[in-house]
């Protein structure tokens, strides 16, 4: 029998970046951007991903660990607003087994001499005893680390 629980969690994330915000507003609607800045795990198998960046529209992000277990991400874009925020709702399993939905907000702001202040909101409920432990924090600061190095390499030029 499994005991039905919700633990729910809000956590932010403010980074600010050196790429003017249309840029940093296209990595994260570019399905081919994004695919190579959105996992917090490189050593994992990537197994489908689609992105369908529209007020409607849906991403799915399905990768293996290294033991070969499913981790699946379904997200839904309930509204955006183009260089200035993102809103969607997702969730996690790991196989068959729903372990959390949440609902994201990320807001982009123009900054002086061309960067951008970017706001990651995440609330989170954890369901049925996952013990998340902060690693949906730590994943998902990793994600943004490696959207910063994205944009670095690629305004960087090529030697």
């Amino acid at each position: 029998m499994t005991i039905r629980s919700a633990e729910h969690t809000t956590f932010v994330i403010e980074r600010r970046l050196k790429a003017p915000v249309a840029r940093v507003f296209r990595a994260w609607s570019s399905p081919e951007s994004k695919r190579q800045w959105f996992a917090c795990h490189g050593d994992w198998a990537s197994l489908e991903y689609a992105l369908d960046f529209r007020p409607g529209g849906a991403e799915k992000n399905y990768v293996a660990d290294t033991d070969g277990l499913l981790h699946a991400y379904d997200a839904h874009y309930i509204d955006i607003v183009p260089d200035s925020r993102i809103i969607y709702a997702y969730e996690m399993k790991l196989g068959e087994t729903r372990i959390s939905a949440s609902l994201a907000t990320v807001a982009f702001k123009a900054q002086p001499g061309g960067g951008t202040r970017m706001v990651f909101t995440e609330q989170v409920v954890f369901l049925d005893g996952y013990a998340d432990n902060g690693a949906r924090l730590q994943g998902t600061e990793i994600g943004l680390n490696n959207l910063e190095l994205f944009l670095e390499r690629e305004t960087s030029p090529i030697h």
